[in-house]
This record gives C-alpha cells, structure tokens and sequence, in this order.
C-alpha cells in the first residue's frame, strides 16, 4: 500500500493543487468523504464545502464549489469552479459579495439571472464558512 496519494485540483482558470498527500476530505453529494489511498474507484459529484488534505501533519483548508470528483487507488482528480485555500481568502471581499447577492436575489430576475446570482451567493457563503471556521 502506499503511502500517498496525488490530490490535483483544476478550476476553469487552471490547476490549484496539484500535491501528494496521505488523505483528503470532500463534499460529495452524498456527504462527506475520505480517501485514503488505494481507495476505491469511484466518480462523483461535488457540492460546494471544504476540502481538507493531510500532509505531513499538516492540514490544507480550501473553499470549493461545485464540480467532479474522480478517484483511483492513488489519485484525487477535483474540477470545480472553485478552489481557494483558507488563508487566502478575503473576507470583506466574500462578505460584500454575499451582500451584493442577497440584495439582487430581491429583485425581479429571469430564470437565468437568479441561477447565476444563487451561485455566486453559494460561493460567498461558501468561502466565509470556510474562513470563519475555528481551526486547531
């Protein structure tokens, strides 16, 4: 068995993470999950949460949204439209953005315009859970 695995995390403006590490976390639809490696083949969906990858005893805390999750016994393929790491992100900006959403989402929108705003909203949110989180 080994003892690593390759975490890759690709958004649409290009690779985030691309690292080995002894075991990451995610949002699946289904819930939480863990990989270790020599998991289980399995493709997924992912919701907007968190990431969380161990290495070297140290823990990586990203925001994600929504996006695919691919996993073979010694790798974690993520795309998503989003992937920041916790202590990047910036909170007034994420907090102004959730602002900015909630005040449209009051207006009269067409189908498409509150689809778009609903995920942007998910993505704030998202990001200040994860920023705002108390850590070890």
């Amino acid at each position: 068995m080994a003892n690593t695995l390759k975490l890759e995390i690709v958004t649409p403006e290009g690779t985030v993470y691309s690292e080995d590490v002894e075991m990451v976390t995610m949002p699946a639809v289904m819930g939480q999950i863990g990989v270790y490696p020599d998991h289980t083949p399995v493709t997924t969906q992912m919701v907007p949460g968190e990431i969380i990858a161990h290495k070297n005893g140290h823990d990586l805390f990203l925001a994600t949204g929504e996006g695919l999750i691919e996993i073979t016994a010694n790798r974690v393929a993520v795309l998503t439209d989003l992937a920041v790491a916790a202590d990047r992100i910036d909170e007034a900006k994420a907090e102004e953005a959730r602002r900015r959403a909630e005040a449209r989402l009051r207006e009269k929108l067409s189908d498409e315009e509150n689809a778009a705003v609903n995920a942007s909203l998910s993505r704030a949110l998202v990001q200040l859970r994860v920023k705002r989180r108390p850590r070890r």
